[in-house]
């Protein structure tokens, strides 16, 4: 749809912003605060049962920690139960539609078929569907690239910082990320190799605010909301000179 419009805008000549879809990666370091971690990950993932453009949609976790973080996030994860939303008790309610639900059915089967382990959740029959945490997710599982736009997160284990950097740009999306370390010196150069227009550190990745300019890049669209970026996008820069001295020309 992004491409339709853009299409359409440019033989108007006509601007456009285009902000798209995600798949937020939300990278744990070795040094990470694990605690701080599997909250914010847990916010990202299933805020609104995970249909924000921002997300989490990807744990990278480097290896070492990644058994440990599994557990602790799991832990959390059990705990976020799924019900009616007017009754204000449950921190998961229904996604859209029946649609969301048959397309997180498949990317749920098709991971667990070629390998993924199922750590909390699984598949749904209603649109009240469950948190769910696949563990092990590999690149040639559906899952590893397709935005879910559901309550499903994919944890990849990287071999070290280098791989979760390389598995984080490893997506034709470029939103949001956020990188979770105690080094924030090194957690900053971790976060300016990631190829997305936002990164958070030591924060989830679903996180907006009015004064920032807010957008992506490859197939997460271009331009920026927000701040004076949302302003300069959506007005036009003139020059209006007024001369206030008889002219000289030079013909």
């Amino acid at each position: 749809v992004g491409r339709i419009i853009a299409r359409r805008a440019a033989d108007n000549l006509k601007p456009c912003l285009l902000e798209l879809g995600g798949k937020a990666p939300l990278l744990v370091l070795e040094d990470a605060n694990l605690d701080e971690a599997v909250k914010a990950a847990a916010f990202g993932a299933y805020m609104n049962q995970g249909q924000i453009c921002m997300s989490t949609e990807r744990l990278v976790v480097v290896d070492s920690i990644a058994d440990e973080f599994v557990a602790a996030f799991k832990a959390k994860v059990s705990t976020m139960e799924t019900g009616d939303p007017r009754e204000g008790n449950t921190p998961l309610g229904a996604v859209i539609d029946m649609k969301t639900v048959e397309k997180v059915n498949a990317l749920i089967d098709d991971a667990l078929s070629k390998g993924a382990t199922l750590v909390t959740g699984g598949k749904a029959d209603s649109v009240l569907m469950p948190a769910t945490v696949l563990d092990g997710v590999t690149e040639d599982m559906a899952i590893y690239a397709d935005e879910s736009f559901g309550p499903v997160v994919a944890v990849i284990r990287a071999k070290d910082e280098a791989d979760a950097i390389r598995i984080a740009n490893d997506s034709e999306y470029g939103l949001s990320a956020a990188v979770f370390s105690t080094d924030i010196a090194n957690a900053l150069k971790v976060a300016k190799q990631i190829k997305s227009g936002i990164c958070h550190v030591n924060g989830p990745t679903v996180h907006d605010e009015a004064q920032m300019p807010f957008g992506g890049v490859g197939d997460s669209g271009y331009g920026r909301f927000g701040g004076k970026a949302g302003i300069d996008q959506f007005t036009e820069l003139r020059w209006i000179t007024v001369e206030t001295e008889p002219g000289h020309y030079p013909i």
